[in-house]
């Protein structure tokens, strides 16, 4: 089942890239 793989990855790429943006750029978070 690769499919799952590529759930997962995608996830994971998704939630690294927005917590990256979001260390990168904190006054978006004011």
């Amino acid at each position: 089942m690769t499919a799952t793989y590529w759930i997962a990855g995608l996830l994971a790429l998704a939630l690294l890239a927005y917590l990256f943006f979001a260390l990168l750029k904190p006054e978006r978070w004011s």
